[in-house]
Order: structure tokens, then C-alpha cells, then sequence
């Protein structure tokens, strides 16, 4: 059989399945539809001769349109919620068996699920719904395991009615704005104070190389320990803003009024156990930095 007819009739199999998942994650049919559709073609340009896990494959083809999507809806525009998606000439639907997955979702948790930002619906629906690993999804969202793991967690308290979302950044609040207190200050026992035993900390190729060029050599890619961390970034917050970073309290460095990097912080309790320097632009194209209120 042509590779492009097996893939044609591999991907027929698995199309109800991405569906769902592009519904759980758009509330909408007509999105889900669209998003499917994109997924087949990008899915029809790439090799999936050597793919071994093809209906994996195939999920994180279609999460990595949705998230697309979801960021392209814009903070304050309200998303379509709907029952499914409008006929069109093109699509073969059956429409009740989208009512009967809208009512199988719930009217309740589509709402809530519009209150999350686009990385913690995409981490919530992955893995609590499809069982989905937090490696592969830090692979989506374009994060650690420790941080998609975080993105879903946050998002389960939302669901759930866990503790307040506001009381919860609070807490996290004070425990970045104290290490970056000692960091700024060079207080090197402060640090230790807050940092993880095991804390973990990552720095994408662009954050090594700009630290190289300004004297900071001791950086790279991958560094853990709380002694070797805070030794490392002694004094090196001086620049960074507040801001939260996709939801969570971290640090934006600025320069020209443009987003130049990110901080983002992963907090186990009131210690940090894991810190992320970005200033790759696709990554930060694909984080979430809203500035302190006074900081723009």
C-alpha cells in the first residue's frame, strides 16, 4: 500500500479520537474540526513511516494546534462554546454524537475549562483526561516535566474549588519575591533558605550564550543543588521585573520596553524547586509574562 494511503486510512482510525481531544480543549466544534483539519495537514508533509506510537503521535500533533489556537483567541476575547460544530460542505458530522460529547464533558467544566490559560487547559485536558505523560506534554507546551506537571495542577484546584487561586499566588508571591530579594542582594544564605535541597535549574541556549557574552560563564544548560544554585545566581536578579509567568510569580527582563527573557519559578511548598531562564523567542513566544501592575 502508498504511504500516503496508509497514512489517509491511520489517520481515519484515530480521527475520532483527535476530535475529542481537540473539543475537550476548544469547547467548540467547529474549532475542533478546524483543528483537525490543520493536524492532517501538517501531519500529510511530515514522515510518519518511522513514528512507533502513531496515535501518540498524532495527539501531540493535534494539542499543538489547539494550543496554537487557544493563544491566538487573545486574553480577553470569550471563546465559543457549542454543542458542535456548524455543517459545512466539506465535513462529514454527526451531530449527535457531538451533543452526546458536549453532555458527556458537561456545560459546568467547559466554562471552567475557559477560565485556564491556554498551557494549563492543554495540561489539564492531556493528562487528566488522556492519560497523556507530563515528558510528552512539556514537549507541547515547550516546558519541563516539573512544570507541566505544575500547569496541571494548578488547573485541577481551579476545577476541583481547591484553595483560592488569589490566596495561592499570594503564598508563591512571597516566596519568589524573597529569593529574589536575596539573589539581588547577593545573600547567599538567604538563598539557601529558599531554594529546594534538590532544587533544579534550566537555561535554554540563548540564556547560556547571552550569559557567556556578558561574563557569566558559570552558567549552563542544566545545574541542580541548592549550593550550586544559589552560588550561581548571587546577585544576578537585579534586572528582572516582577511578573507573573504563565499564571505563576517569576521575573521579566525588559529592554526597550520589549520582553527580552523570563525567570519562571517551580515551588514545592515554600521552597523553589526548579527555575527556568528563557530567552529563546519562540519560547517566550510561547510564555505567558504579564508584568506587575506599575512595571510596563
Amino acid at each position: 500500500m502508498p504511504q500516503e494511503h496508509w497514512l489517509v486510512e491511520r489517520f481515519q482510525e484515530h480521527r475520532g479520537h483527535l476530535r475529542r481531544v481537540a473539543y475537550r480543549m476548544l469547547g467548540s466544534g467547529q474549532e475542533a474540526d478546524d483543528a483537525v483539519q490543520e493536524a492532517w495537514l501538517r501531519v500529510s508533509q511530515a514522515d510518519a513511516g518511522q513514528v512507533g506510537n502513531l496515535g501518540g503521535w498524532l495527539t501531540t500533533v493535534v494539542a499543538r494546534v489547539c494550543l496554537d489556537i487557544l493563544r491566538s483567541r487573545g486574553a480577553r476575547r470569550e471563546a465559543p462554546l457549542d454543542a458542535g460544530p456548524s455543517v459545512g460542505p466539506e465535513r462529514a458530522v454527526d451531530t449527535e454524537r457531538d451533543l452526546l460529547l458536549a453532555d458527556s464533558i458537561g456545560p459546568a467544566l467547559l466554562v471552567v475549562l475557559e477560565t485556564l490559560g491556554p498551557a494549563e487547559r492543554v495540561a489539564f485536558v492531556l493528562h487528566d483526561m488522556f492519560d497523556v505523560s507530563f515528558d510528552e506534554i512539556a514537549e507541547i507546551v515547550g516546558r519541563s516535566p516539573e512544570a507541566a506537571r505544575q500547569l496541571a495542577s494548578r488547573a485541577r484546584r481551579r476545577i476541583r474549588g481547591g484553595p483560592p487561586v488569589s490566596g495561592d499566588l499570594d503564598r508563591q508571591r512571597k516566596v519568589v519575591d524573597a529569593f529574589l530579594a536575596a539573589s539581588r542582594g547577593g545573600n547567599f544564605e538567604a538563598l539557601l533558605a529558599v531554594l529546594d535541597p534538590d532544587v533544579r535549574l534550566r537555561a535554554d541556549p540563548l540564556a547560556v550564550q547571552t550569559a557567556a557574552a556578558n561574563h557569566w560563564s558559570e552558567l549552563t544548560p542544566e545545574m541542580q543543588g541548592a549550593r550550586a544554585v544559589a552560588g550561581l545566581l548571587q546577585g544576578r536578579a537585579r534586572g528582572l521585573k516582577p511578573a507573573l509567568v504563565d499564571g505563576r510569580p517569576g521575573g521579566a527582563w525588559m529592554m526597550g520596553g520589549q520582553l527580552r527573557g523570563a525567570w519562571a519559578f517551580t515551588l514545592a511548598g515554600d521552597k523553589v524547586a526548579g527555575i527556568e531562564l528563557i530567552m529563546e523567542p519562540e519560547r517566550l513566544a510561547r510564555t505567558e509574562v504579564e508584568l506587575d501592575p506599575g512595571e510596563e
